[in-house]
């Protein structure tokens, strides 16, 4: 065997762990800050702010008597307030039966009630808030397209004699006007695929006539990971010209082939760059969320499709870019929601949940496809980490904040030892949650 033949493979590995850590610290540092920062608002002291586990790598003190340090183990963190006994929060009674009640208040069991419940609730709030944040300066940085559809940048395809230039504003299509994008998806309902259409659009005050490539070309905009189409290769600016010998000129036509197939392998010609590549590739059953609320199983490679164009764009407003943060935001925990209660009644699989080596897939593969998309993927697990620890789990935020929850209606926490079994069978769920969630990495 050729040893040098295995270093892309080593390079891929060692890049897909580089992305996933840096992905996940930066999540966890936004978590864990926000339960360090609320808690020092509300004079909870900390002990210890921690990236990683294990054995300390760096560590430096502050003017608060905070320890700041690096462990070797990258994958988690903690805060360790004053009276934890670990840094799962575990109550250290001995040492708190030795303070003064003075000293007592500054300990996470010891403070108020509201206190407590805000330092702990400040965690999940602030992976939505990191988010927010990231999904608005994403927004605003890409902007959103004018409303008439106008040629921002033109995308490389097959399509001969092309004479539509970038700037040109579209007015019709095959002898369908068109004022709006909603006018041009009407288009594809009537207009079928072809290597070409003719348009007419307006360009430096005339209009002119120009030949263009079919609306929505069978042209990769998206390439998504863990998916048949980037384990087959394919990137992003791909097009396909044929399956099984058949010459296809339009997404849709390439997504009814795949629907067909049911999972039998197809051969595939892609042109990129001036070069036709053969491929060859078996569509994967996916449930994916419909916009009713529930799933619908079917067919995919793993491909997104879209216009031949870039639109042109305007720069939205900063409190637009935010409410659009905030929908995406939602659409995320709802849809997650939603997938989870489909998965527990057995309406799709348990397949689609995923755990660190699927993740750390993704992370490489998003980190791959440039940093725009990667930032993007931070957002996304940065909000699924935020609903996971709000789940009602002892160990978790979510089970933190239910023992909170059960003092302020009965007047006093639950007792040292229920915390103790509770915390313990919080563990173990987790534990077994885990161990599932590698299983399906390894063999769904």
């Amino acid at each position: 065997m050729d040893i040098a033949s295995l270093l892309p493979s080593f390079g891929g590995f060692f890049f897909t762990i580089a992305a996933f850590v840096v992905a996940l610290l930066v999540i966890v540092a936004i978590h864990e800050y926000g339960h360090y920062i609320v808690g020092r608002w509300c004079g909870i002291h900390a002990e210890t702010f921690s990236l990683g586990f294990g054995p300390v790598i760096w560590a430096k003190d502050d003017r608060h008597g905070t320890t700041w340090q690096i462990a070797a183990l990258p994958f988690g963190g903690f805060v360790k307030f004053m009276g934890d006994a670990n840094a799962a929060s575990g109550k250290d009674g001995e040492g708190m039966s030795e303070m003064s009640d003075e000293d007592r208040a500054r300990t996470m069991h010891g403070a108020k009630l509201w206190k407590r419940a805000a330092t702990v609730a400040a965690g999940p709030v602030f992976n939505f808030a990191l988010s927010i944040l990231v999904f608005a300066a994403v927004i605003l940085t890409r902007g959103t397209a004018t409303e008439t559809p106008t040629i921002g940048t033109l995308l490389a395809t097959p399509a001969p004699g092309v004479t539509l230039q970038e700037g040109d504003v579209i007015s019709e299509v095959a002898g369908q006007p068109v004022t709006s994008y909603e006018d041009l998806n009407g288009v594809l309902d009537v207009i079928p695929p072809a290597p070409t259409l003719d348009y007419l659009v307006e360009r430096d005050g005339a209009l002119v006539e120009a030949t263009g490539p079919y609306l929505m070309p069978p042209l990769a905009v998206g390439v998504q990971p863990r998916s048949a189409a980037i384990e087959a290769g394919f990137k992003i600016g791909d097009v396909v010209v044929t399956v099984d010998g058949t010459s296809i000129y339009g997404f849709e036509e390439l997504r009814t082939i795949v629907t067909a197939s049911e999972g039998t392998p197809l051969a595939l010609q892609v042109w990129r760059e001036g070069e036709v590549i053969d491929m060859t590739l078996s569509p994967r059953s996916v449930d994916l969320p419909t916009a009713e609320g529930g799933f619908e199983q079917r067919w995919l490679i793993g491909v997104s499709g879209g216009m031949f164009f870039e639109p042109a764009t305007n720069t939205p407003g900063v409190f637009q870019a935010l409410g659009d943060g905030v929908n995406q935001t939602i659409f995320i925990v709802q849809s997650s929601l939603s997938g989870l209660f489909h998965m527990v009644t057995g309406a799709i699989s348990t397949c689609n949940i995923s755990g660190p080596i699927g993740i750390a897939e993704v992370s490489g593969a998003a980190a791959s496809q440039g940093i725009g998309n990667f930032i993007w993927f931070i957002a996304v697990l940065s909000t699924a980490v935020g609903l996971l620890n709000l789940f009602p789990i002892p160990v978790l935020d979510g089970g933190h904040l239910v023992f909170h929850a059960y003092e302020a209606v009965t007047g006093k926490p639950p007792s040292d030892k229920a915390l103790r079994i509770m915390m313990t069978v919080g563990l173990t769920l987790l534990l077994s949650l885990m161990v599932f969630a590698v299983g399906n990495d390894l063999f769904c």
